[in-house]
């Protein structure tokens, strides 16, 4: 009798766990590296060696504490991607504040919601930029939140902050640091919030230090790498995978612009010559776009991490062979697990790094369970991923309910991805357990549906989603982005799809579109391609029946 092999592994444990503060493990890298260049803002025109980085780092520090600000206390920044952002990273790190990263995007609802469920004593905030007026909307919402002190970036505030910290000494400063525990909490991250209220991760020196540090191993960084970070700062992926991995190894963090765009990208990549850049897939695919890039010196380059939503495979090829990117790496996770919990590995094969997320970080357990019972499945099938371990969050700030939902009593934190492990223990991820579409009884992976589809030499870029169908309860429905230039209709789609895929796999349904509904990190919103996919094709009456 064959012996059934479960969807279960466990990262290595070779390389031991990081037990140190951000901030003590910042000091040891600029007592190696202090001349290498830490960071630099291309847009700003700002660089700083590490021995000036630390230098800055501590003159925030000392003048957040001399606004008052204790161990525990939330700092809350709310900006675009600069040089200060990262400062305050770090300096809050440095005295045990708990730091409070925003959407840049919110606007006043979202900004007052935040501000009174965390608590934020002192919020340090942009002025302005292209999209926002954040002093004005900070303004709006002042007398509906707890007291708080606002600090402008790249304005007086600014430096009445810095030149304040001067009331503060160096062994004030070193006492506060040295007093911090690596398990301390040191950031809160709110979750997207696609239903309800946006949550409040909740994690410690120990979650995201070690998962930089862990994500830079699999990159395979030393103090020799420079580091393209065009994903936004406040989300995991660019202050854990991107400044964290790079402190962690004495590489260089590149800021190219406040926010992405393509051509910045490309040109900061060139001008620093970085070896390494990262994107969700929405930002490769427009930098592939870029009708100049092939004039890019992009020579550099040899690694990067494609991750924050599925990645599609063809892309994947073309930044390959396109943008010098031999070692890519893709990564998985959420903020909850620090967030990275899969990754494939620089020296793996291309085939593995273009169609799975990778096996287990170190010091990660991972598995595929049925998501209605919990038991392990075996492997080859699909249910929901699991992740414990160091990266698992410290719970919601605030939230015991949800915190229980999320973490079971075993210490497992269920992600809501539907997955699948393979004999090797690589993970792919096949969709969101509330994304899946069942029609006519079978369970439809619209990830697999996109994969096919990318085939097409016309299609740019392409979501799947269900939308409810009297007969068979939900139809399968592609919105479609074409290659500039080509030519593309319903029954193009549907032809190519006929016997190469099963025919309850074929989108009934297909929308040509110039764009998709997504948040400021790149991933897609599905419900909102749902409703008004609902609306456009006069299915609401349908949708109803559905709930009733």
């Amino acid at each position: 009798m064959a012996i059934v092999k479960l969807s279960s592994a466990s990262g290595p444990t070779t390389t031991p766990l990081l037990d140190e503060t951000i901030s003590t493990n910042l000091a040891r890298t600029v007592a190696v590296q202090g001349d290498r260049d830490a960071l630099i803002s291309v847009a700003q025109g700002l660089r700083y060696s590490y021995r000036e980085f630390a230098a800055a780092v501590d003159e925030v520090a000392t003048g957040l504490m001399a606004m008052g600000a204790q161990v525990g206390d939330r700092v809350g920044i709310w900006s675009p991607n600069c040089a200060e952002w990262v400062l305050v990273q770090y300096a809050t790190a440095r005295i045990g504040a708990i730091l409070v990263t925003i959407n840049p995007a919110y606007r006043v609802a979202e900004l007052e919601y935040v501000l009174n469920q965390s608590g934020i004593s002192v919020l340090v905030a942009a002025e302005s930029s292209s999209l926002s007026d954040y002093r004005g909307m900070i303004e709006q919402a002042w007398d509906r939140v707890p007291t708080c002190q606002a600090v402008y970036l790249q304005t007086p505030d600014w430096e009445e902050l810095l030149a304040g910290g001067e009331t503060i000494s160096a062994d004030q400063l070193e006492e506060r640091s040295t007093g911090l525990c690596p398990d301390d909490p040191i950031n809160i991250q709110y979750t997207s919030g696609t239903t309800g209220f946006p949550k409040g991760a909740t994690l410690s020196h120990r979650n995201i230090l070690n998962n930089g540090f862990f994500v830079g191993e699999a990159c395979d960084y030393t103090p020799v790498d420079r580091v393209c970070i065009p994903v936004p700062l406040y989300h995991c992926f660019g202050m854990v995978l991107g400044n964290l991995a790079c402190t962690t190894h004495g590489a260089a963090m590149v800021i190219p612009a406040a926010g992405f765009n393509a051509a910045a990208t490309l040109r900061a990549c060139e001008q620093e010559r970085c070896t390494s850049l990262y994107g969700v897939p929405t930002m490769f695919i427009a930098e592939l776009g870029e009708p100049d890039l092939d004039d890019y010196d992009l020579s550099s380059l040899r690694t990067g991490i494609m991750a924050g939503s599925p990645c599609p495979v063809e892309v994947m090829k073309q930044v390959v062979d396109r943008m010098n990117m031999g070692e890519v790496t893709i990564a998985y996770g959420m903020t909850e697990t620090s967030p990275v919990s899969t990754q494939t590995s620089a020296y793996e094969s291309l085939d593995k790094r273009v169609s799975t997320v990778g096996r287990a970080h170190p010091h990660v357990e991972i598995r595929v369970a049925d998501p209605e019972t919990g038991v392990t499945v075996p492997r080859g099938q699909a249910g929901e991923f699991m992740t414990r371990g160091y990266s698992v969050m410290l719970g919601y700030w605030d939230d015991d309910i949800h915190t229980a939902e999320a973490i079971d009593d075993q210490g497992w934190m269920h992600t809501g991805d539907l997955a699948v492990m393979d004999d090797d223990g690589y993970i792919n991820i096949v969709g969101r357990i509330k994304d899946m579409i069942v029609r006519g009884g079978e369970n439809v992976y619209p990830r697999e549906i996109e994969e096919f589809l990318y085939r097409h030499p016309d299609v740019m870029e392409v979501q799947v989603i269900g939308v409810p169908d009297d007969r068979n309860g939900e139809e399968v429905m592609a919105w479609i982005q074409v290659q500039d230039g080509a030519e593309l209709d319903a029954d193009d789609v549907k032809a190519f799809c006929r016997g190469q895929i099963a025919h309850y796999k074929i989108p009934r349904y297909v929308k040509l579109t110039d764009e998709f509904p997504m948040t400021i990190t790149g991933k897609i919103q599905k419900y909102l391609m749902r409703e008004t996919s609902i609306k456009e094709l006069g299915l609401d009456d349908s949708a109803r029946r559905q709930h009733a």
